[in-house]
């Protein structure tokens, strides 16, 4: 399963162009939240791989599921057996652009709001997005973070009425990436 991540990875960075100016990470940081009236609901995946085109505006990230982190084991494995279903569908994917690449200069230090559309596949369901996002300039380094939120109905993904008062109708998404030069 690393093997075929990885090589997704490799992918992704064939199908940049060369001459571009390419970032990248594998270890980014998404995490979603789920407040509900019964319960508060958090995991946290640092595995994710994201490739950043300064020039394009290009902007993908792919995660396997099962590498989301609960505080607790049972959650951990609802999430990966009953809800996302990791073994039929065992990754997630982003892939964009930031329509106002322009207004970023990556050759000053500064925090700049961004435009990103693009796909997002969860569970087997690809849905168009547009999210506001911040890129960050520091000493030549890179990074980016989101905040948004996605409907879980949206990505078929079935909530038991058993236990739809401890998971949210909407899940809030955080991203989180420190990029390098490729």
């Amino acid at each position: 399963m690393k093997r075929l991540f990885f090589l997704l990875a490799l992918i992704f960075f064939i199908q940049l162009n060369a001459q571009s100016q390419v970032y990248y990470t594998k270890n980014g940081n998404i995490s979603f939240f789920s407040k509900s009236v019964l319960q508060n609901i958090e995991a946290d995946n640092n595995q994710v791989i994201s490739v950043l085109n300064t020039q394009s505006g290009s902007i993908q990230f792919s995660l396997l599921n099962n590498a989301f982190q609960f505080e607790k084991a049972k959650m951990q494995e609802d999430f990966n057996e009953n809800y996302i279903e990791s073994n039929q569908y065992p990754r997630s994917t982003f892939k964009g652009t930031i329509t106002n690449i322009s207004g970023v200069n990556f050759q000053k230090d500064g925090s700049y709001n961004v435009s990103v559309n693009g796909d997002l596949a969860i569970h087997g369901v690809t849905k168009s997005i547009a999210i506001p996002a911040t890129i960050i300039v520091k000493n030549g380094n890179i990074s980016a973070k989101a905040n948004f939120n996605i409907p879980v109905k949206d990505f078929k993904i079935d909530i038991p009425t058993i236990v739809s008062k401890k998971i949210a109708e909407n899940i809030q998404i955080k991203v989180d990436c420190d990029y390098q030069k490729k």
